[in-house]
């Protein structure tokens, strides 16, 4: 088990770390898209931009090649697709709570491998977040890319949400 922070210092940039130690970053590219870059602490760059008329599937991409795409489902679920090494994995992203709200990551057969609370710094008005991840978690091989685009999704999330009640 291990335990991660996202940081946010404006509204459109994340840090992850853990032990203070700088795991990677999220980076939006405006306020109002979803489109974003992922940072990884040792150099690598991926770009995440909507596809389809609608923009409602994200991809996250290492230059032209998909390496992890994810959609909202009808029931407010976020279905979560790898393509690393050219295996296909499917990941569950959902919401929890109402009052101690929080999200979850799950794999395909339904165990936990993730669990991120968001907090807001209403000084700031900026989100952070707590992310425990499972022993499970710790030993996917492009991990630090999975546990960023969480985060991303969690954003999605709440952006979704809060434009269904607008």
């Amino acid at each position: 088990m291990a335990e991660y922070y996202a940081k946010s210092s404006n509204s459109l940039s994340f840090e992850v770390t853990r032990e203070e130690r700088l795991i990677g970053k999220l980076i939006y590219t405006s306020w109002f898209k979803f489109n974003a870059v992922i940072e990884i602490a040792h150099g690598q760059t991926y770009q995440v931009e909507p596809k389809g008329f609608w923009g409602t599937t994200i991809e996250l991409k290492d230059h032209e090649r998909v390496l992890l795409k994810f959609r909202m489902n009808w029931n407010g679920e976020i279905v979560v697709q790898t393509y690393f090494d050219g295996i296909k994995n499917g990941y569950l992203f959902k919401h929890r709570g109402i009052f101690k709200e929080s999200f979850v990551l799950t794999d395909q057969d339904g165990v936990e491998l993730m669990i991120i609370k968001p907090h807001l710094k209403w000084t700031s008005m900026n989100y952070e977040y707590q992310i425990t991840t499972s022993d499970a978690y710790e030993t996917l091989p492009e991990k630090e890319i999975v546990l960023i685009n969480a985060l991303h999704c969690a954003n999605y999330y709440m952006s979704m949400m809060a434009a269904a009640v607008i």
